[in-house]
């Protein structure tokens, strides 16, 4: 089986290629605002230099969040489009759980974090388990204060990857005993054994529907939420006419 995998969840960009479970190529930047213009010739660049062609390929990977907004919507719209068009399935990971990835060789949990803006965070925590990583608390939007509360309690070591040096101050106020990650970018690399315990998508019509998943809401949504409170969800937020 031949894959591609990928991340833009964040400022960085990964890609990678995958022959079942190894890896033949990696590609990675750390660039601002690159993914819409580099995305699609990495990808290409990957394929051509294993010597394949799109058609050849059988899967494609893809972070679904959280993450930045714009970077989310690219890769899903990148990963949609290969499926559809090259009539191939499509599986999901977390965005956070590739952060933890990085982390191995470990009892402790691992404590991926993202910056959201607004003194807010993505968090999470996993830990590994017989070789895979299994989610303790599943991926959130929160605050400092609440990731305190999450893990005040917490009886065994920690280790935080990601975006934690935008909160070093806090968190190692907070969490003296904490360790924190040396290596902190997402790798496409990693993608393949994490999307063995994810779900593929092979019906068409799930594929459509498939999303990024901000695990908030965006500023739109926020703003019309707090302008119409009576309207409790459920409904798209478009303007009443």
């Amino acid at each position: 089986m031949k894959t591609i995998a990928f991340d833009t969840s964040n400022q960085p960009l990964s890609v990678a290629l995958f022959e079942d479970d190894n890896l033949i190529d990696q590609r990675e930047t750390n660039v601002r605002r690159n993914h819409s213009t580099q995305l699609l010739p990495f990808i290409d660049e990957l394929v051509k230099q294993a010597n394949w062609t799109p058609q050849d390929l059988d899967n494609v990977i893809v972070s679904q969040g959280p993450g930045s907004y714009t970077g989310l919507r690219i890769a899903v719209t990148t990963a949609k489009t290969l499926a559809f068009t090259l009539n191939i399935s499509l599986t999901d990971i977390s965005s956070l759980a590739l952060l933890a990835a990085n982390v191995a060789d470990t009892n402790a949990v691992i404590v991926p974090i993202m910056d959201a803006r607004n003194q807010n965070i993505y968090a999470a925590q996993y830990q590994w388990e017989s070789g895979r990583l299994v989610v303790r608390q599943p991926d959130k939007h929160m605050n400092i204060d609440k990731l305190h509360a999450a893990l005040e309690t917490m009886q065994q070591p920690i280790i935080f990857v990601g975006e934690w040096q935008r909160f070093e101050d806090q968190l190692r106020e907070l969490f003296p005993a904490a360790t924190f990650a040396q290596d902190n970018l997402p790798h496409a690399a990693n993608m393949m054994s994490l999307a063995q315990d994810s779900a593929k998508l092979t019906d068409m019509n799930d594929i459509h529907q498939f999303v990024p998943n901000y695990h908030r809401l965006s500023q739109a949504e926020a703003d019309w939420a707090k302008a119409h409170p009576e309207d409790q969800g459920g409904h798209a937020y478009v303007e009443k006419v």
